[in-house]
């Protein structure tokens, strides 16, 4: 199987980074660059055809973001491995990660995609696990469970993303793992459980200091969405929410579903998800 890793040009030390990372797991990777906003001003032009929930346009950089991973795609399409691993370069792995990345055994037979990430979010995963080996399991993954920064992708996945891209508009962790869009409900997504990885931003005081570069466009947009949202909560609303939420609890019952945040351990210790440290370093 092979592993892409998606990288800029400019950035040479989170190749760096990488490099050592497969290094430390006895994996070797190809290296695809990145699109870089930064030399694409055509980006801002580029025409997003795709209607979206949200009244923002996406920004330069996930364009740039979305059109790096559909080149990977295109690769993994044409390849003659069943599947292909895709990697952004600011992750880091689980000790045993070589393991699973060097054989394609474990994966289900009927898998189009395997999360191999958490982005310590709740998310909505079957009860029923698989052993994966090496520790590790896999189960039916259907909420949504946003990040690209790791993921195991199909030849006929990528293909059917490939073509399902050809009018962007949705950054693409939402194309990959959004079940509220035809590109990922068309998907049969497993989740690995523990994480094969993690994006260095989460590691707290062992980060290596590799910030998301997509956070600060992301965060400004946030806020205006957060606001948005604030101006339409009503009372109304608010007991329609609920009632759903009732609804679906319910519901993931009866289908042997729950909802967990997906763990991720890192050198022999469970990492805690951010808000939880957060809420310690207060007490």
């Amino acid at each position: 199987m092979k592993c892409l890793v998606i990288n800029l040009d400019r950035s040479g030390d989170r190749l760096a980074h990488m490099t050592a990372e497969f290094a430390r797991i006895g994996v070797g990777f190809e290296r695809l660059a990145a699109i870089d906003a930064q030399d694409r001003p055509d980006l801002a032009l580029m025409p997003l055809r795709v209607k979206r929930k949200s009244p923002l346009r996406m920004t330069d950089a996930e364009i740039g973001c979305l059109l790096s991973h559909k080149a990977c795609w295109a690769i993994v399409a044409a390849g003659d491995d069943a599947y292909g691993a895709i990697f952004e370069d600011d992750i880091v792995f689980s000790a045993k990660a070589g393991a699973l990345l060097a054989d394609t055994g474990w994966i289900p037979a009927d898998a189009d995609i395997v999360k191999l990430e958490t982005f310590f979010k709740k998310t909505k995963v079957a009860r029923k696990r698989v052993s994966a080996g090496h520790g590790f399991s896999v189960s039916r993954l259907y909420g949504l469970h946003i990040g690209t920064a790791g993921y195991i992708i199909s030849r006929q996945a990528a293909r059917d993303l490939v073509a399902g891209t050809e009018d962007i508009g949705i950054p693409v962790d939402h194309v990959v793992f959004n079940p509220a869009l035809a590109t990922s409900s068309s998907k049969t997504i497993y989740q690995l459980v523990p994480a094969l990885c993690l994006q260095d931003q989460f590691l707290g005081e062992r980060a290596v200091g590799l910030p998301s570069m997509l956070k600060q466009e992301r965060g400004e947009q946030r806020d205006v969405i957060e606001m948005i949202k604030r101006r339409r909560k009503t009372g109304l609303n608010k007991i329609s929410t609920e009632i759903k939420r009732i609804v679906e609890q319910i519901s993931d019952l009866c289908r042997l579903r729950q909802e967990t945040i997906i763990p991720f351990d890192y050198r022999g210790e469970r990492i805690r998800p951010p808000h939880t440290q957060r809420r310690e370093n207060a007490l």
